[in-house]
């Protein structure tokens, strides 16, 4: 396909004028043929019934030297057998036969097309005045249209269908050209955009046509690519500033240990090291999980949302679980969503831990309460942001790597869903929605399973 051209415009006009050609061409040859035919039988009726009255006229007696002219007939003689002139019209008065031809022996009439010298053409009948061998013929000649024989009409005909396929063809590139002009426009656009700044999204145009649907393609792949470049400069930020700490305490060790080789306790050294090197596995970690979240990366699959959440509580946790709850998810980003939730109640709540699972609507809606001090109001979206440790609870040396709940909420949007923290008289509430698999289906009746 080393000739086709690679332009959908050059493609597009290409194939409208091969389309065009093909069609023009086949019903200019039908339309010339049945042109001809027509005309052909036309003049052919009128030779016929000339020449039959001229044969009838000549058997009733009427043998005088000239015949009663037929204006759409001109050519009108009775030849002998010796080819001689018997009677003719007076338009041919004088003249030799048309044509030497007569009709075959068992047959008393017989048509054709006949040209002569000066470049007219007849539709000839040749009529036996009787049935004998020797008997005289008539010959009636209807003329032809000269623009059909002399190849003028051809001509004419070909002259129109090149103009009519050169037509469909400059047609074509223009309203190609047209049609694909705001594909061009967006693709400069999209260029530019992609180039200089990703906050900027393609102008939507109204409609349901192709170019509205590409351009809403378009600004969806934006979307995505600036989200992902967003993880990336976060990425970034995040490791620069957290991972210092660990980094500079695994290097303060080592270098105080080298430094004063008499006076350092390598076992302690090395406890001291390896809990540097640990944190820093948890900060790398987290960070490629959030780096993760959202991306596609991982396989969604229909979870039972109540076996997971079975799965991830602890024995000390008492667990209300509304049978049926499905949801459709990445497994893994699920279960350390919740991983996280009663994690952090373990770690910074107390007294009962509760894990509350229900229909919501068309959500799945999880409460993970405990009875600790609760989180200030002032707070309750502070901690949600990466790295965040209230003073009262967190430190480095006690807490997390501070991003379990940044990564509880980036999986659960990640979802379609959100997590975020209700008002509660004792304690931390936080409040998982999820949509559900299948959110049509009405609750089965069945009571919530409990486990003390």
């Amino acid at each position: 396909m080393g000739l086709w051209p690679r332009s959908i415009r050059a493609r597009g006009t290409l194939t409208a004028t091969i389309v065009a050609a093909v069609l023009l061409c086949a019903l200019s040859v039908t339309v010339a043929w049945l042109v001809r035919k027509t005309t052909y039988d036309e003049a052919q009726a009128q030779a016929t019934a000339a020449g039959a009255r001229v044969a009838d006229a000549y058997r009733a007696g009427d043998r005088g030297p000239q015949i009663r002219s037929d204006p759409d007939v001109p050519v009108l003689q009775v030849v002998g057998a010796d080819q001689k002139v018997i009677m003719s019209s007076s338009g041919v008065e004088g003249l030799p036969p048309l044509t030497t031809r007569r009709p075959p022996a068992d047959r008393r009439m017989s048509s054709f097309q006949e040209c002569v010298p000066d470049g007219n053409c007849y539709a000839v009948q040749l009529i036996r005045v009787d049935g004998t061998a020797g008997s005289p013929v008539v010959v009636a000649a209807s003329p032809l249209p000269r623009f059909l024989t002399s190849g003028l009409g051809d001509l004419l005909n070909a002259l129109l269908v090149g103009s009519a396929i050169g037509l469909v063809a400059v047609m074509s590139w223009v309203v190609i050209g047209r049609t694909m002009r705001p594909v061009a426009e967006l693709r400069a656009r999209y260029e530019e955009i992609r180039g200089n700044d990703l906050s900027r999204r393609l102008p939507e145009p109204q409609g349901e046509d192709e170019i509205s649907g590409l351009v809403r393609t378009i600004n969806r792949a934006l979307d995505q690519r600036e989200q992902a470049l967003e993880r990336q400069r976060q990425f970034a930020s995040d490791a620069s500033h957290e991972l210092r700490t660990p980094i500079a305490s695994l290097r303060t060790n080592l270098e105080d240990a080298l430094l004063h080789p008499d006076d350092t306790d390598f076992r302690e050294v090395a406890e001291a090291s390896l809990r540097a090197t640990d944190r820093l596995e948890l900060i790398v970690n987290d960070l490629l999980l959030l780096a993760r979240v959202g991306s596609g990366r991982e396989s969604s699959e229909d979870i039972d949302l109540g076996a997971l959440l079975r799965d991830e509580a602890a024995a000390d946790v008492r667990t209300e679980i509304e049978p049926g709850l499905r949801v459709h998810g990445a497994r893994a980003q699920l279960s350390r969503l919740f991983a996280n939730l009663l994690d952090n109640a373990h770690r910074y709540g107390g007294g009962e831990i509760r894990l509350v699972a229900r229909r919501a609507g068309e959500d799945a809606l999880v409460v993970v309460a405990d009875q600790g001090p609760g989180i200030p109001d002032a707070d309750k979206e502070r901690i949600f942001n990466r790295f965040t440790r209230l003073d009262t609870a967190r430190s480095r040396e006690a807490g997390g790597t501070g991003l379990g709940l940044a990564i509880a909420r980036e999986v659960a949007q990640a979802h379609g869903g959100s997590v975020g923290m209700e008002d509660s008289l004792h304690g931390a509430r936080f409040v998982v929605r999820l949509p559900l698999e299948f959110p049509e289906e009405e609750p089965s009746g069945q009571e919530p399973t409990a486990n003390r």
